[in-house]
């Protein structure tokens, strides 16, 4: 589930990315897809890297690589391992909803961004959000730990006062909403609701086939039910 538009970013061969927080790898997989970039995956938890050090791997085998080098690496988004203006993007999905210290996490993934480039931010959008919350008291824990939830201005305000400007957004994955209000529902950790198992295989169906009524319906609600809250800002030079 790709959440960042990559076709909104100018993204060129050589170009240097870093996906920090990322996970099992889907926006790492997606970046080194590019023709010719360096990307590199980033998380603190070592399962995860080596989870997406895996797809990376597969995806070669295949043929889907751009043609550029890929790498992962456990560390801690708080104390980035790489100097200043590094980076020609930095990606940041679903992770500053997890952190306690988010100020320092924020300013760090700017530290590595180089002036006049791109960091693309992802986070839960605040409606759905709250009713997930408001459903269930063991939501956040069951996302490894949701301790917040951000206003659209609330997280542009922080980003910008750090030394980026934020020239566009949208919203993503509206399909995914009703989906999470289910498993609100009948409990977060559940596996064995029916209801939620099959709206689970539809979405994964969804992802593998991306039918054109399904993706058209998606587009038409995420200005309203959009799961994830995506802002693209840039660094300002100095």
């Amino acid at each position: 589930m790709i959440t960042i538009d990559f076709d909104r970013l100018p993204i060129e061969p050589g170009f240097k990315i870093l996906d920090v927080g990322c996970g099992s790898g889907r926006h790492t997989c997606a970046a080194s897809r590019l023709k010719n970039v360096l990307t590199v995956g980033l998380d603190i938890r070592f399962e995860d890297v080596t989870e997406a050090k895996k797809k990376l791997v597969h995806e070669a085998s295949l043929g889907l690589n751009g043609g550029g080098f890929s790498a992962v690496l456990v560390a801690d988004i708080k104390c980035l391992p790489f100097k200043a203006g590094f980076f020609d993007l930095v990606i940041c999905s679903e992770v500053l909803e997890h952190i306690h210290d988010h100020d320092t996490a924020i300013s760090e993934v700017i530290r590595v961004l180089k002036p006049g480039k791109d960091l693309a931010v992802t986070v839960p959008r605040y409606l759905p959000e709250r009713i997930c919350w408001s459903l269930s008291k063991d939501y956040g824990n069951s996302n490894d730990g949701h301790i917040r939830i951000y206003m659209k201005n609330e997280l542009t305000g922080l980003l910008e006062t750090a030394g980026v400007e934020k020239w566009t957004s949208h919203h993503a994955h509206s399909l995914h909403t009703p989906y999470w209000w289910l498993k609100c529902l009948v409990g977060p950790t559940r596996e064995d609701s029916d209801l939620v198992n099959l709206y689970h295989s539809l979405l994964v169906w969804d992802m593998m086939k991306r039918v054109w009524i399904t993706r058209l319906l998606d587009y038409l609600l995420n200005p309203v039910l959009g799961k994830s809250m995506v802002l693209y800002l840039r660094k300002k030079n100095v």
